[in-house]
This record gives C-alpha cells, structure tokens and sequence, in this order.
C-alpha cells in the first residue's frame, strides 16, 4: 500500500448548486415584484411613493404634520421651499414621460402644497434684523 491518501473530488454538489441557482432565477422572473434588495417591511419603491415621501418631507416643514422625531409642529420656510422645488424639478424632467394619472397626481400635489406654502409663509415668525 502507499502512503498517499487517495483525493475524493464529489462532482454532485456543482450541478445541485447550479439547480438551485436555476430555481431562483426562475422564481425572480415568475414574481416580478419581489425584489430580493427590498428590505422586509418595505413598500416596493415607486413613483407614487416619492412624491408622497417629498409631499410629507414639505407638509412638516410647513407645520402641518408634526415632526417625526420631536413630535412637535414647527415652521422652516426654507425647507419646505426646497422640498417643494424638488417636486417641480420632478416634474419639469419627467414631463411627457409619466402615465396619466402619474402626471395628475403630481400636478394637484404641488397645487396643494403651494397653497399650504403661502399660509404657512404669511403664519411663520418674521426673520430676525439686526
């Protein structure tokens, strides 16, 4: 007998793998929406949803919501301008490109917000002059 040990090589387990990454894929292309990035508990991301996130993002600048972390309603003008030309900057690149009821969503948002904006603007303190 010799002293060298014999190498087992088991071939087997490339081709399970390779069925296994066969059935993953084909599990991805049957269900579209599930999307293996999407954190658990998460909303799929969409159009709608960041609009909605900007459109809050402006309604607690404005007061109107309270903020998240001090659950107090405040005012900051400049914020809630900047989340409000987010939106329009949204809606000045993607014109032509959104389905319809897209396009009138975001338009009656940034209608709404505007005019939340204007009496926010008129309500909030006036800045300081040295």
């Amino acid at each position: 007998m010799s002293d060298e040990k014999k190498i087992i090589v088991d071939e087997d387990w490339k081709s399970q793998v390779e069925a296994e990454k066969e059935a993953l894929q084909q599990e991805t292309n049957d269900n579209p929406s599930s999307s293996t990035t999407d954190p658990p508990g998460m909303p799929p991301a969409s159009f709608e949803l960041l609009l909605s996130t900007l459109a809050t993002e402006a309604m607690v600048a404005m007061g109107q919501l309270p903020h998240p972390v001090t659950q107090e309603a405040s005012i900051n003008i400049p914020h809630a301008r900047y989340a409000i030309d987010m939106l329009e900057m949204l809606q000045a690149k993607t014109k032509g490109n959104l389905e319809t009821g897209e396009d009138q969503l975001l338009t009656d948002l940034l209608h709404q917000l505007r005019m939340l904006f204007i009496s926010a603007d008129q309500m909030a303190p006036a800045p300081k002059t040295e």
